[in-house]
């Protein structure tokens, strides 16, 4: 089968593709045929040799958290799928043509592959520090960097429970953010005394990495009351970096609920083919993305 490969930590030039052996189940786990890999932050801080104790790894190293596809192995003590079943959810290795899923749930009617791929991590992600974080229905949160795929998950879980959200981004994704019923407003020089006149903020995410954990602090007035997925050094300013994931198969069961109630969409950006890999990692960490990036088997 064709799978993205890595032999070294570095640059998107790292990446290759080859030639290897299919994976196979062991228990409690599904194999699919994949139609989609999700692409994710993490994917290319892995790449890099970043040090994610979430994520260890040895080299050699596939690519990949985020897959969608149709179940073709079942492993020992799996109820309630078949062969056939259109499932998304979370492995490793997914940048390829079969991988081995540890979590992951039908796919709602009426969603493509190529959007189910996306929501994964992500949704987990949204619902893990939007609970970590600790804002309550009635209260304000500010995400910083809101256009990403997480972002677009934490506005919309955030507006089903009754939470405010202030967003900030791009100018061009002004709009985008007010359709996920976000006040927006851009970042850059003033963006603290914009984001003070849209009102008080009871809690902040970080989601960009772009260096604003001091002033989330400043306008929480808490550093406990401020969560990042983004920054490493984070903890230096007293403030929780995320990133170990809390249950998958959860965070499935609730976006699959949302998404068919209507109340979660989040928008595939770009698609890319397997072998473009390294280009989807460079779009990727060059942000200002709206939704989600794709790859496509």
């Amino acid at each position: 089968m064709k799978k993205m490969n890595f032999a070294e930590f570095g640059g998107p030039d790292v990446l290759h593709l080859i030639d290897t052996e299919e994976p196979h189940v062991g228990p409690g786990q599904v194999r699919i045929a994949v139609r989609a890999a999700g692409v994710n932050p993490v994917d290319w801080r892995i790449r890099e040799g970043q040090k994610l104790s979430a994520h260890p790894l040895r080299l050699p190293s596939g690519v990949g958290l985020d897959a969608s596809g149709v179940v073709d192995e079942i492993g020992e003590g799996v109820a309630g799928f078949a062969i056939g079943d259109r499932v998304f959810g979370e492995g490793v290795d997914t940048y390829a043509e079969f991988a081995v899923l540890t979590a992951w749930a039908h796919i709602p009617d009426g969603l493509s592959y190529e959007e189910a791929a996306g929501y994964p991590s992500v949704v987990e992600t949204a619902l893990r520090i939007i609970g970590q974080v600790g804002v309550q229905p009635g209260q304000t949160l500010l995400v910083s960097g809101a256009a990403g795929g997480v972002g677009s998950a934490v506005l919309q879980v955030a507006r089903d429970r009754g939470i405010t959200v202030i967003g900030t981004a791009g100018a061009a994704n002004q709009d985008y953010l007010r359709t996920l019923g976000a006040l927006p407003t851009t970042y850059g020089p003033g963006w603290v005394e914009r984001v003070r006149a849209l009102g008080k903020v009871d809690a902040a995410l970080d989601l960009a990495g772009s260096g604003v954990i001091g002033e989330l602090v400043e306008l929480t007035g808490d550093a406990n009351k401020v969560v990042s997925i983004a920054d490493l050094s984070a903890p230096e300013l007293g403030v929780r970096f995320s990133g170990a994931a809390g249950s998958v198969t959860e965070a499935l069961t609730e976006a699959a609920s949302l998404i068919a109630q209507g109340k979660l969409h989040i928008p595939v950006d770009k698609s890319y083919p397997l072998a473009e890999a390294a280009k989807a990692h460079i779009d990727s960490q060059a942000g200002h993305t709206r939704g989600r990036r794709v790859i496509l088997i």
